[in-house]
């Protein structure tokens, strides 16, 4: 394995550490054809944490285990930023009254966190691999 794909691939395992203790990480695999996908991200079959799990991660694996070229580009943190802001609005909404209010507010801090260290790691992801 190459100096560059072994730095991928720590980046990568940062990634997946990040989402398993955010408890982000689906213990099941989605049915096969959620896998298949046309869309980015497969953003019409899977949750943006789904794709990372079952298609972005493993193929990323893959292609480092095989010592095949990494992709010229590489664009993903955008588009974590964006789900991972739509779904705190949408967390925000929810939890009307005030204990449950309370409940809620410390789990999105918590959340809040946890995005936004998934969201620096796809940036390294990116600039690794645009940087290069």
């Amino acid at each position: 394995m190459s100096e560059r794909h072994s730095q991928l691939a720590n980046l990568l395992f940062d990634l997946e550490r990040e989402l398993r203790q955010a408890k982000l990480w689906a213990q099941q695999s989605p049915p096969p054809e959620a896998l298949v996908s046309t869309e980015p991200f497969s953003i019409d079959l899977l949750t943006f944490t789904e794709w990372l799990q079952f298609i972005f991660l493993p193929k990323m694996y893959a292609t480092i285990e095989a010592a095949e070229e990494l992709p010229q580009s590489c664009s993903i943190a955008p588009m974590a930023e964006q789900y991972f802001s739509a779904e705190e609005v949408s967390g925000k909404r929810s939890g009307e009254d005030s204990s449950e209010s309370c409940n809620q507010s410390s789990k999105e801090t918590a959340g809040t966190i946890d995005r936004r260290s998934i969201i620096r790691r796809l940036v390294a992801i990116d600039d690794f691999i645009c940087g290069h």
